[in-house]
This record gives C-alpha cells, sequence and structure tokens, in this order.
C-alpha cells in the first residue's frame, strides 16, 4: 500500500485547490494512505474527508520554528513513499528534502528543489497560461496521468445543517473584502460602491452595514 503525503501550508484557496491531487491520488492508488499537511487554522477544510488517512498540522504563528522540526521529524517517522509539495517556499522544501521519502517532488522554485527527487518546472503565463490544478497536476502526471481532477471538499451533515437557514433566503451574494496579500486587496471605496448597487432585496454575508 503506498503513502503518499501532500503539502499545502498556504492559505484557505490554495489548500482547496489541493484537493483536485487528493482525488487524483485516491483514483489511481484507492488503497493508499494519503496524508495531508496544512498551516494551523485551516484543518477544518478537510476534517472528515473520506480519502485522508490523516491531517497534519503545523502551527506557522507561534513558535514557527520550533513546531517545524517536529513535524520534519514527525514525517521522517512515517516513511513515506512519496511526499508531493505544491508549495514554493524554504520551509516544506526542507520538510519534503528530508522527509526520508522514497521519493520527493516539488515545483523548481522551491529554493530547496535542487534536493528533490523530481523538480517541476513552474509554469506561470506565457502563451497557454496554467490554471492552479493543471499546475499541480504536473507534480504527479508521471504516475497518474495528464487529466487533473476537480478540487472536492466533503461537508459534515453538521456543516450542512449549519448553511441550511441560508438556502431559505434567496437571492444572495457572499462577499470577502479581504486578503493577506495586498496584491490581492481590492481598494475599501470599491467594495462601497459595490454593495451600494446590489439590489436591496439580495441578502448579502456578511450582512451590509450602513456606509456614510
Amino acid at each position: 500500500m503506498p503513502k503518499f503525503l501532500v503539502i499545502q501550508t498556504a492559505f484557505i484557496g490554495d489548500v482547496v485547490l489541493a484537493t483536485a491531487i487528493i482525488e487524483k491520488l485516491h483514483q489511481f492508488y484507492p488503497d493508499a494512505q494519503i496524508d495531508f499537511l496544512l498551516r494551523k487554522g485551516n484543518e477544518a477544510l478537510l476534517a472528515g474527508h473520506p480519502w485522508l488517512n490523516e491531517v497534519l498540522v503545523w502551527d506557522k504563528k507561534e513558535g514557527k520554528l520550533r513546531n517545524l522540526w517536529r513535524m520534519g521529524r514527525l514525517i521522517r517517522k512515517k516513511h513515506y513513499d512519496k511526499v508531493i509539495n505544491v508549495q514554493r517556499f524554504a520551509a516544506t522544501g526542507l520538510l519534503t528534502a528530508f522527509s526520508g521519502a522514497k521519493e520527493t517532488i516539488g515545483f523548481d522554485k522551491n529554493p530547496l528543489s535542487r534536493f528533490f527527487t523530481k523538480s517541476i518546472p513552474h509554469i506561470v503565463g506565457g502563451s497557454t497560461p496554467l490554471h492552479e490544478i493543471d499546475r499541480n497536476q504536473h507534480l504527479i502526471k508521471e504516475f497518474t496521468d495528464t487529466k487533473p481532477a476537480r478540487p472536492r471538499l466533503y461537508p459534515t451533515q453538521e456543516d450542512e445543517a449549519k448553511v441550511q437557514p441560508y438556502k431559505t433566503q434567496t437571492p444572495y451574494i457572499t462577499i470577502s473584502p479581504a486578503s493577506v496579500w495586498f496584491t490581492k486587496q481590492y481598494p475599501k471605496e470599491k467594495w462601497v460602491a459595490f454593495i451600494k448597487e446590489v439590489p436591496a432585496n439580495y441578502h448579502i454575508y456578511p450582512p451590509r452595514r450602513p456606509f456614510r
């Protein structure tokens, strides 16, 4: 039974996109043990995931380096066959390179990629730009195929119950007016202008507030 570890310790959207790798691995290796490493705070996304054996959680806010060292030791003890690193930062490069796995795979833009078994070109832009799930699929195409699976989450019954009240209030839209990346932060005045244009019969989550 092959043992896989998928590493994606970025933010929520990146984890959701990386679930396509889980789907593809399960499709080709239905009996495999698949683990997933993510940052603390995102673990609820994969709670109860039917194809995952274990979700490893790295606390990157408090004691980041100490917890990185502990996570590295834990990963080595698990003796993975393949470690698949979706990220391009040095910390996850260390976890990958020194995982002790039979095969380590990651993007060539990772500073530690020269220590990976396989370093995959990270293609951005060009005449035929790739979607993130297509780019991630390149990491595993040699032992699956070239067609990416779709990302997928598996909400629990409790999750479904929590959102049920919102399903009775239509029409509605949700807004996410924040980002940790400056380049993705839409100006506040633009959000105000947008919300003022939304018809009054629409429900907005978070609820709209009066603007001066």
